[in-house]
């Protein structure tokens, strides 16, 4: 016990040191990569840190405002399946794993320990980046952790995210971002407080709406090939009302029945007809998938190229099968596996191409190989 306590110390000094010295190497860079202003963290003892979560950059940007406090950052158990990059990071920065679509419990036993140990932990609390402009919501489990973790809670916001490198996106669009943390909650307040009640300051503070900030003061986001990757985010055509019939090049996103629009500096479509943000067409599109008939025994939708893998104990990627994925309305199947919706325990993405699912007491995961629509797939278990 003394051996493993002696490693643990090393461990942080080690991270302390290693957090110091690429915080003097990348803040200069980043912060021109994405013309970021920031404003800086001071907090004595440990903290738990819960930003909004916009981009695949979001652990960089917000340790731009902790010059003198290094954390660690809760990360999806994806990034431990990378061979030597995985290990090097978790030499420099010890990442904490979370299985996207399984239980968290042994997630908040990490982030515990690190806690009571003194440490700081980042917590990315909506789970995933968004892909309309606008934050999901926080797993309500998050409020249990804050409230027991005995640590001061910090909420964060990074504003022009979505614009500066959207989910979808290929590439940084330079316009403006700003990082700051907006909220000081030491434990003995947060213990007089509900789990929900937590949640719901979370969600107040860490609130941006990327649309109704262009409105108010419009910033271009200047880069190459902007719409390209949208249709990864988009699944419906509003004019002919097909799944997966979308396609994007340079600024515009168009459809073999006449649809075509440009997708501006701004972020806002041209013409604005039949919608103005993508945060307006996502809300049409999410409707009309609830509305499909899914009593027929024809698949719903399909597509080719994909790759489903068993994810077993310290990260192991089994590959099961390769194929055609068919969404029935009431199972998913790929090859001769087939998941029914309501077996599936629980279902998430990372990034654009990978669909993580518990199903049975194992974990799965469908890749896939070519740019692909996955959403609609997630968007049909929802409503099941």
């Amino acid at each position: 016990m003394e051996k493993r306590g002696r490693s643990a110390t090393d461990s942080y000094k080690r991270h302390q040191i290693i957090w110091r010295v690429l915080y003097a190497l990348n803040h200069r860079w980043i912060c021109r990569k994405f013309n970021l202003s920031h404003e800086d963290l001071h907090v004595e003892g440990p903290v738990l840190l819960i930003p909004n979560h916009v981009t695949a950059w979001d652990p960089l940007l917000v340790a731009m405002s902790l010059p003198d406090k290094q954390v660690y950052y809760v990360a999806s158990e994806h990034i431990f399946r990378l061979g030597f990059v995985s290990r090097l990071l978790e030499w420099l920065v010890a990442p904490i794993p979370r299985r996207k679509a399984a239980s968290g419990a042994d997630t908040v036993k990490a982030c515990l320990r690190h806690l009571k140990a003194g440490h700081s932990v980042c917590l990315f609390a909506e789970g995933e980046q968004s892909w309309d402009g606008l934050n999901h919501p926080v797993f309500p489990a998050t409020g249990k952790l804050v409230r027991s973790s005995g640590a001061t809670l910090v909420t964060f916001r990074l504003e022009g995210g979505y614009l500066s490198l959207p989910r979808w996106g290929k590439g940084v669009r330079r316009g403006g971002m700003h990082g700051h943390p907006v909220g000081v909650y030491p434990p003995e307040q947060l213990k007089t407080m509900r789990p929900e009640e937590i949640v719901a300051l979370i969600e107040r503070d860490t609130f941006e709406d990327a649309w109704e900030r262009q409105r108010q003061d419009p910033v271009a986001y200047r880069g190459k090939n902007r719409a390209e990757g949208l249709e990864t985010a988009l699944y419906l055509c509003p004019g002919c009302r097909k799944i997966g019939t979308l396609r994007t090049r340079d600024d515009r996103i168009f459809c073999s029945c006449g649809l075509d629009l440009r997708y501006t500096e701004t972020g806002f479509f041209s013409p604005d007809k039949p919608f103005e943000t993508i945060r307006d067409w996502e809300l049409w599109q999410r409707g009309e998938l609830k509305s499909l008939d899914r009593s027929g025994a024809d698949p719903l939708f399909g597509d080719g190229d994909m790759m489903l893998s068993k994810i077993g104990p310290e990260h192991a990627e089994e590959e099961l099968a390769r194929g055609e994925l068919l969404q029935y309305g009431d199972r998913l199947c790929l090859g001769s596996f087939e998941f029914p919706l309501a077996a599936v325990d629980s279902m998430a993405m990372v990034q654009a191409n990978l669909l993580l699912l518990s199903f049975e007491g194992s974990y799965y995961q469908i890749k896939a190989l070519k740019s692909t629509n996955l959403r609609k797939y997630l968007e049909i278990w929802k409503e099941k």
